[in-house]
Parts: C-alpha cells; sequence; structure tokens
C-alpha cells in the first residue's frame, strides 16, 4: 500500500510536510522502519468513492 493514498497520512501546515496520524509503539515503528511489514496494518484509503464503484 501507499501512503500517499493513505487517510491517516495527512499534511502538516506547520512543518510544510506529510506524515502519519497513527501513533506507533516502538516495536510497530522498527518494523515499519525496517520495511518488515509486507502491508500497513493501519492502512485505509482515502478513496471515497470506493463504495460507490462498487454498487456499480
Amino acid at each position: 500500500m501507499n501512503c500517499d493514498s493513505c487517510v491517516n497520512y495527512v499534511y502538516d501546515e506547520d512543518d510544510e510536510s506529510y506524515s502519519c496520524m497513527v501513533n506507533l509503539d516502538e516495536d510497530e515503528m522498527y518494523h515499519f522502519l525496517t520495511g518488515h511489514y509486507k502491508e500497513c496494518p493501519y492502512y485505509k484509503s482515502d478513496d471515497e468513492y470506493r463504495v460507490v464503484r462498487k454498487q456499480m
């Protein structure tokens, strides 16, 4: 999954950068930074039309 399309990945105007809003504990942060996650367990699609397309 790509973080750019995740609802938890938001723009911070103060820092002028994007960041993940999920608070990871030390173990989760280690796994995330070292690439041990095959998929992010907190990924939620930012595609609000996904349900509508599924119904068509």
